[in-house]
C-alpha cells in the first residue's frame, strides 16, 4: 500500500502539467473493443485503474502494449465475453465493459464493480437501458448473464438521473445497433464528449454529446482509430486547491479551462486571484482564504463531486464559516474523521456538512479512505503545521499519476514510503 511522510507549510510555487483525464481513458479503452484493429490511444494517464482496465483487454483477448503514455490496442482476437470478479472488482468504472462486450460478442457475464467505498452507485440504469435494446439479464450466483439473442435495437431511453455510466454504457452498445437511440436526460461532462469524440472517429454516427439529448444512429461496424485523451479537469482542480492552500501560486499546463469552469468561481470567492490564457490557468492564492458561503455538488455542468473533498480540506483553514452539500453519494464524507484529528472543525448531518474555518491545521497520523478523499488529506498535509502520515494511498495512484513528483516539483516536502506492500509497488511499477 505504501504511505506518504508530509512536513507541511510549503508553499506551491511553480507550474506543472495536467495528466490525461482517467474518467475518459477507462471507458476509451473499453471501446476498443468495439473498435476492430489497433487503436492507438494518446495522453493515457499512468494509474492502478488503468492497469486493471488494461488486464481486462488483454484477459477478453485484446493485445495490448504501453508506450510511454500511449496505450495500443489490438481488438482482433476478442473471443471472451466473461469478466473474473477480481478483475471486476479491482475498479467501480469496469461496468462499462457491459455494453462494448454486449456490442462486440451479444452477450456479457459479469459481477457488480468494485473501487471505493464512497456510496451506493447502483447499476440499475445501465441494466434497465441494456434491456430497453433487447437484452436479456439475469442474475446467476452474484454474476450477471446477459445474452442479446438477436443484434440490439435502437430505442429512446430517458434516464431518471444522467448518469455518467449509464450514458457511456448507452452510447457503446447504440453505435453498433440497428436503428437509432436517443437518450433523454443524458450525462453531459467533458468525459462523455471525449467517448463520443473516439466513436466517432472510429465510423460511429453520435450527435449532441455533451448535452442533455444524444442521438446515435447505428452503424454495422467500427474501424480501429487514433485518440488523444483530454486533460483530467479533477487533477487540475487539485493542483489548484493544493496552490490555494499553501499561500502558493501555480500554473496549469495543458488544461481546457471551461471544464474547471464549475470550480473557479469557489476559489474566487475563497479570495484567489485566477487568471486564464489559451490552454493555461494561473492561481495565486491571498494570505488568508475566505470562506466559502455555499457549495452544493451536482452533475456537470455543475461543481464536482470529485472534488469536494479537497474543496472542503481548503474551507477547514479559510476565515469564516462554509457549508458543503453532497447531492450525488451518501458516503463521500468519510475524509471528515481524518480532517477533525488535524483540528479541523466540521459538523455533519446527513448531506450537509458546516466547517468553521481554524488558523491552521496539525499533522498526524492518518489513513486514506478513498481515493478522492486522500487526495484532500495530502492537501490538508501540505497546509498543516508538522509532519503528516498517509497511509493505505493505494487509493491515491487509482486517479493521480506521480502525485508526490508533481507536489514535490512545486516545492512540498512530501515523500513516499513503500515498505508497508512491496509486493504491491513492484507490481505497479512494472505495469505502468
Amino acid at each position: 500500500m505504501g504511505k506518504y511522510i508530509i512536513e507541511g507549510r510549503k508553499k506551491m510555487i511553480g507550474e506543472c502539467d495536467v495528466q490525461g483525464a482517467k474518467n475518459s481513458a477507462l471507458p476509451i479503452l473499453a471501446a476498443t473493443v468495439l473498435a476492430k484493429g489497433t487503436c492507438v490511444i494518446h495522453n493515457c494517464p499512468k494509474l492502478s485503474d488503468i492497469v486493471a482496465t488494461i488486464n481486462i483487454l488483454e484477459y477478453l483477448g485484446c493485445k495490448v502494449k504501453r508506450e510511454g503514455h500511449t496505450v495500443i490496442v489490438d481488438s482482433t482476437g476478442v473471443n471472451r465475453h466473461d469478466i473474473p470478479d477480481k478483475l471486476m472488482h479491482e475498479m467501480r468504472s469496469s461496468i462499462v465493459f457491459l455494453g462494448a462486450i454486449l456490442g462486440r460478442l451479444g452477450k456479457a457475464s459479469l459481477s457488480m464493480p468494485g473501487g471505493c467505498e464512497i456510496g451506493l452507485r447502483p447499476i440499475d440504469l445501465h441494466l434497465e437501458a441494456m434491456r430497453r435494446f433487447g437484452v436479456s439479464i439475469s442474475e446467476e450466483y452474484a454474476r450477471l448473464e446477459c445474452v442479446c439473442e438477436k443484434k440490439p435495437v435502437g430505442t429512446e431511453i430517458a434516464l431518471s438521473f444522467p448518469s455518467v455510466g449509464a450514458t457511456e454504457n448507452i452510447m457503446l452498445l447504440a453505435s453498433t445497433a440497428t436503428g437509432t437511440t436517443t437518450i433523454l436526460n443524458a450525462a453531459r461532462e467533458p468525459e462523455i464528449s471525449d467517448l463520443a469524440d473516439f466513436l466517432n472517429r472510429s465510423g460511429a454516427r453520435i450527435q449532441g454529446a455533451g448535452e442533455g439529448v444524444i442521438v446515435i444512429e447505428g452503424v454495422p461496424e467500427l474501424t480501429a482509430c487514433e485518440h488523444t485523451v483530454i486533460p483530467d479537469r479533477i487533477v487540475a482542480a487539485t493542483y489548484l486547491t493544493a496552490a490555494a492552500m499553501t499561500n502558493g501560486s501555480i500554473t496549469l499546463n495543458n488544461v481546457i479551462p471551461a471544464h474547471v469552469g464549475p470550480v473557479i468561481p469557489v476559489f474566487e470567492e475563497a479570495g484567489c486571484d485566477v487568471c486564464i490564457r489559451g490552454r493555461n490557468i494561473q492561481l495565486t492564492a491571498p494570505p488568508r482564504l475566505s470562506c466559502v458561503r455555499s457549495v452544493r455538488t451536482m452533475p456537470y455542468p455543475g461543481f464536482p463531486t470529485d472534488i469536494q473533498a479537497p474543496i472542503m480540506a481548503m474551507t477547514t483553514i479559510a476565515e469564516g464559516t462554509s457549508v458543503i452539500i453532497e447531492t450525488i453519494f451518501e458516503s463521500r464524507y468519510k475524509h471528515v474523521s481524518e480532517l477533525l484529528r488535524m483540528g479541523a472543525k466540521i459538523r455533519v448531518d446527513g448531506r450537509m456538512a458546516v466547517v468553521e474555518g481554524v488558523q491552521s491545521l496539525t499533522g498526524a497520523k492518518l489513513v486514506t479512505p478513498d481515493l478522492r478523499g486522500g487526495s484532500a488529506l495530502v492537501l490538508a498535509g501540505l497546509a498543516a503545521r508538522g509532519v503528516t502520515e498517509l497511509s493505505a494511498i493505494k487509493h491515491i495512484d487509482r486517479g493521480y499519476e506521480d502525485f508526490e513528483k508533481t507536489l514535490s516539483a512545486l516545492g512540498a516536502e512530501i515523500k513516499r514510503i513503500d515498505d508497508e506492500d512491496e509486493a504491491y509497488r513492484k507490481d505497479y511499477e512494472s505495469a505502468v
